[in-house]
């Protein structure tokens, strides 16, 4: 722990101890580390009953914590470069016990994270909106944003840094890039991974609401949305579409994604899109013999 930052590790996937060993070790420490310590708890707790006073109004958006967390995805994207190609053809082997994993698990989640992510989100705002759940109505819009927010950023880095993606030919390299080559070229969008991004900034979004609306909750929500983010990032390198490395690059564009909308939201109530969205008043109406709603903003 880290003034305050912690650290979670969990692991779901259960692995025959005999086929584990066979594994080289640096695919079976890369594949931990890609999944699992993407769960650098975006939280930030000071107490599991008491709520972070980073989401307190006036709090600074940035803290001494995020350099910790940046220091730690910049440095786990780094260490994935050299392991990519390894990686990539452990996770395609027909015959790894990783594949075997991945091969009933991957099938769904990339649908959850992207546009599942945004689908959900927004279900969730309109659902506190309408039954005057405002925690609800928070954790939708803020996760929404936060999704929007990191798909932007991913979207911006996938074009400039134009990466090659694993399928793109039998003999494509993890070091394949084009300055500008992935705008308006899906093959060299590989860096960072896009689902990865969706899937961390709802995680990091949702346990960052939980955590200031139901701290006692909190650590029943961080393992499942971490979690849950991790298995959509290998499902992104099982499927060939994503190098480790923009998996890594990936989390960590979402969890700050999510960290920075929730805090800085929560510390500005009265930003304008909190303002427009989180004010919006939805009433039931009659006239001319038909129902409707009538939707009013305050701008």
């Amino acid at each position: 722990m880290f003034g305050g930052t912690v650290i979670a590790f969990a692991i779901s996937t259960r692995f025959q101890p005999i086929q584990m060993f066979r594994l080289p070790l640096r695919f079976t420490v890369a594949v931990m580390v890609t999944a699992l310590p993407l769960e650098i708890a975006a939280a930030q707790v000071t107490a599991p009953s008491v709520p972070s006073r980073d989401t307190a109004p006036g709090a600074p958006l940035f803290t001494s914590r995020d350099a910790v967390r940046a220091v730690g995805f910049a440095g786990l994207t780094v260490a994935m470069f050299p392991l990519d190609r390894s990686i990539a053809r452990r996770l395609n082997d027909q015959y790894s016990e990783a594949n075997k994993v991945l091969n009933t698990s991957a099938t769904g989640v990339e649908l959850i994270a992207d546009p599942g992510s945004i689908i959900i989100g927004a279900s969730l705002y309109l659902f506190g909106r309408f039954t005057n759940h405002s925690n609800i109505e928070d954790l939708g819009w803020h996760g929404t944003e936060a999704v929007v927010l990191g798909g932007a950023t991913a979207w911006v880095i996938k074009g400039l840094a134009g990466r090659a993606r694993p399928f793109v030919t039998p003999d494509t390299t993890a070091h394949d890039f084009k300055f500008g080559g992935g705008f308006g070229n899906p093959d060299r969008q590989s860096f960072p991974s896009g689902h990865t991004t969706a899937a961390f900034a709802a995680a990091s979004a949702v346990t960052s609401e939980a955590e200031r609306a139901w701290p006692g909750h909190f650590w029943l929500v961080a393992p499942v949305m971490y979690g849950g983010a991790s298995l959509v990032g290998l499902s992104r390198m099982y499927h060939d579409k994503h190098w480790a490395s923009d998996v890594a690059l990936g989390a960590a564009i979402g969890t700050f994604s999510g960290l920075k909308v929730v805090r800085y939201t929560h510390a500005h109530p009265q930003n304008r899109l909190d303002r427009i969205m989180l004010g919006a008043r939805a009433t039931p109406m009659i006239q001319n013999g038909q129902a409707g709603i009538a939707l009013s903003f305050q701008m």
